[in-house]
């Protein structure tokens, strides 16, 4: 298993090469920009390589919500995203937070219902 960072703040370059990768050569947001305001990040490592990422962004109450799941195509499938989502449930409820929310495609619902996230409703209006 890899090993699971806390807040590691990974490098642009890293995350660049992670985020094309995992999410098929989408360029990445500005993550020195987000993760200084995120309750918190995880990173998972292998040989000091970044092959898998979390971000547990909130507003600053009760509410913290898991955004950016994702792990290397060729390492997907052994444990790595169900470890940092585990990982990110601790820290969160560890830093204050009280509900932790997620969104997700319909096709990773066994997974986030592996995790312990239950379904619920939610609104959604596209801004762009």
């Amino acid at each position: 298993m890899p090993d699971i960072r806390i807040d590691p703040f990974p490098s642009p370059a890293d995350l660049a090469a992670l985020w094309a990768a995992a999410w098929q050569g989408a360029r990445p947001p500005d993550f020195a920009r987000i993760l200084p305001r995120s309750l918190a990040h995880l990173g998972a490592y292998d040989e000091g390589r970044l092959i898998g990422f979390v971000n547990v962004a909130w507003g600053g109450g009760i509410h913290a919500f898991l955004l950016d799941t994702c792990v290397h195509p060729d390492l997907r499938r052994r444990g790595i995203a169900t470890a940092l989502v585990s990982e990110a449930v601790r820290v969160a409820r560890a830093r204050g937070a009280e509900w932790l929310h997620v969104d997700f495609e319909p096709h990773l619902q066994g997974f986030y219902a592996a995790c312990g996230f239950a379904p619920t409703a939610a609104g959604l209006i596209r801004l762009a």
